[in-house]
């Protein structure tokens, strides 16, 4: 009789840096929906608005290596406490702005400090997950990733209409302080430090054998080294222009329903939301899909979902009322985050753990550098075509060729040889 599913501390480990992601998601992705009026007050142009949502990259971009660093060698626990509470400071400094000059050094410093938190949580998951569940556990952990976005609207939509657009960024402090504290007593680097974990539990921690084409050992290995892995710089382009798409698209769909379609603070909350639900969902099936029915070959998941997302993005720029537009929307939000999902189990599931700390660093650079450039781009191409609508078209296919263009790198991507 198959047994059913048995709690475990390695669990609570998880569930931890899926509130770690879900408060840094809320925290940066609240400007998203929050920047159509900060706009308004400060007077800002489409390109303003882009450098104020592109600061953020600037430090977070700049410190992912360096995080990845500091897990290694001091540890995550330490790494991901301290990350938290640095940006859950600058997250009330935010509300404190007066200019558009403070408003984007605030959010590039900002940015620093959750820069050296995803590197960390990496390192973290891998030690508190078998490495025959990693796709999973890292689809369940990173799936916060689209419910951030999703919360976001609906929280600042609440918040804002009563109490203005400051007292969103205000309000969300204390949450992260209490993590911050919840990481340090509850999230040991080493899982034998953990009162009343099982030896059964452990020794399934062990278990841990990299499979893949571009599988490493845990011996010491230097940087460039470490960048040379096939594994590594292949994931750095395929979510580099993944990215593109991803931040383009999260950063600039709520000024995209408010400037171009018209959309009230009201109705806001709800359809800025419904595509990052939907996208909820999609990661964890893309997690699923990679270590199932696709483990052999990763990449056809996310080939497929990025095809998919492209046609999807046209069918929504072209819809001709609020209704059909949501659809699309949504479609988009679910199928994208499908390949999201695939995206980073292709890395996770070829590097060794005791690597995994400097190479994730590598490998989200590409991301949140593309991060920094996306919103700056579509703020140019909105700005350059006239703004309203037919600005926004000209950014929906700046995003369409981005996806498309990671798909191409996908397709050189090896096959994993992962046993069974």
């Amino acid at each position: 009789m198959a047994q059913g599913f048995k709690w475990k501390y390695r669990h609570l480990a998880v569930f931890v840096l899926f509130m770690v992601w879900i408060v840094s998601y809320m925290d940066r992705m609240v400007m998203a929906t929050a920047i159509p009026y900060i706009a308004q007050e400060f007077s800002l142009s489409p390109m303003a608005m882009g450098v104020v949502l592109s600061s953020f990259f600037f430090g977070y971009a700049g410190f992912q290596v360096i995080g990845g660093i500091l897990a290694d060698k001091y540890g995550a626990r330490r790494v991901i406490a301290g990350a938290v509470f640095w940006w859950s400071a600058f997250t009330a400094f935010t509300g404190m702005a007066s200019s558009l000059g403070s408003m984007v050094w605030i959010r590039a410093l900002f940015g620093a400090g959750e820069g050296v938190a995803p590197a960390a949580t990496w390192k973290s998951c891998a030690i508190w997950s078998p490495a025959k569940v990693r796709g999973v556990t890292s689809g369940v952990m990173m799936c916060s990733n689209a419910l951030g976005p999703a919360l976001a609207p609906l929280f600042v939509a609440v918040v804002m209409a009563s109490w203005g657009w400051r007292t969103v960024f205000y309000s969300l402090t204390i949450p992260g302080i209490l993590l911050a504290l919840w990481v340090w007593y509850g999230l040991p680097d080493n899982p034998a430090d953990k009162k009343g974990i099982s030896q059964a539990e452990l020794d399934e921690l062990k278990e841990d054998k990299p499979m893949g084409d571009s599988a490493v050992t845990g011996s010491p290995m230097a940087f460039w080294e470490i960048v040379k892995q096939d594994a590594v710089w292949k994931s750095f382009f395929i979510l580099f222009f993944n990215n593109i798409m991803s931040w383009g698209f999260s950063s600039w769909l709520p000024s995209y329903l408010v400037q171009a379609r018209g959309v009230s603070l009201a109705q806001l909350g709800v359809v800025a939301s419904l595509p990052f639900f939907a996208g909820t969902i999609g990661w964890v099936l893309g997690g699923w899909l990679s270590d199932h029915p696709f483990k052999h070959n990763r990449k056809i998941p996310l080939i497929t979902s990025q095809w998919i997302t492209a046609v999807l993005l046209y069918m929504s720029y072209t819809a001709q009322d609020i209704q059909s537009l949501t659809i699309w929307l949504t479609l988009t939000g679910f199928v994208f985050y499908v390949a999201v999902g695939v995206v980073f189990s292709l890395p996770v599931s070829a590097i060794s753990k005791e690597i995994t700390g400097r190479a994730m660093g590598i490998v989200n650079t590409g991301g949140q550098v593309a991060g920094f450039l996306s919103p700056l781009i579509i703020g140019f191409l909105v700005q350059m075509s006239g703004g309203g609508a037919r600005g926004f078209d000209t950014a929906f296919m700046f995003l369409i060729a981005a996806v498309l263009t990671s798909s191409v790198v996908a397709l050189s991507f090896p096959k994993s040889r992962q046993e069974t």
